[in-house]
């Protein structure tokens, strides 16, 4: 079974408060609730047009280096002229990933059950440290970042190199996302069969499978396979 990042085992914390702060304990400089919603904002819109450019760890310092940097025009002067070995590390401290609470026990059944679990993300190379940090690496049986890879979802190379890891084929495999143009199309494209997570709304076409959480995996996976 493959199954996406950010949005299906995992979320990120609101981080516009958590870089008020950090630039607050950094730098003596509190750029005020308004300034660091727009700064995020830039830096999120920044990294996912170049989270390609992060496959290794080279790339993936100058990638937070030059994200950092996207963030400084909406800051105010006394935080946008920070150094880069003050602003990245800020911008680090803002984001924070934690699993959805049902995933841990929804990998570790399905483990039991003789699933092997491979995470599929377009995500940098650090996909890997977050894993590892939110306690999921142990509970999965390998991990695909699109950047490391240089094919992001929904190419189905990337759904075929990630199968491969386990030594699994497509007919008889599942992909579970939370994105329906990328999970879902991707999944469909590559001869998968996709499962659509909407933790907030119901979405997706009447054929896709729909789950609000991974605790639903294991029941519509039974029916499935029946």
């Amino acid at each position: 079974m493959l199954l996406d990042a950010l949005g299906t085992l995992l979320r990120l914390e609101p981080p516009a408060p958590r870089l008020r702060a950090a630039l607050q304990a950094r730098a003596g400089v509190d750029v005020g609730g308004e300034a660091a919603v727009a700064a995020i904002r830039a830096e999120i819109a920044f990294y996912r047009a170049h989270l390609h450019e992060g496959g290794d760890a080279a790339g993936l310092a100058d990638l937070r280096r030059r994200a950092a940097d996207a963030m400084r025009p909406a800051l105010p002067p006394g935080a946008a002229g920070l150094p880069s070995d003050m602003l990245v590390p800020a911008l680090l401290d803002a984001l924070e990933f934690t699993p959805f609470s049902d995933v841990p026990p929804a990998l570790a059944a399905l483990r039991a059950r003789g699933f092997a679990l491979v995470v599929v993300s377009n995500w940098d190379v650090s996909l890997h440290e977050r894993l590892a940090e939110t306690g999921l690496r142990a509970l999965v049986d390998g991990a695909v970042a699109s950047a490391e890879l240089g094919v992001a979802k929904p190419d189905p190379a990337i759904f075929y190199h990630a199968l491969a890891l386990v030594g699994a084929e497509p007919e008889g495999s599942w992909h579970v996302g939370d994105t329906p143009d990328v999970d879902v199309a991707g999944a469909l494209a590559a001869g998968l069969r996709p499962v659509l997570v909407a933790r907030d709304e119901v979405g997706a076409s009447p054929d896709v499978p729909v789950v609000r959480d991974l605790g639903a995996l294991a029941g519509l996976i039974r029916a499935g396979a029946s």
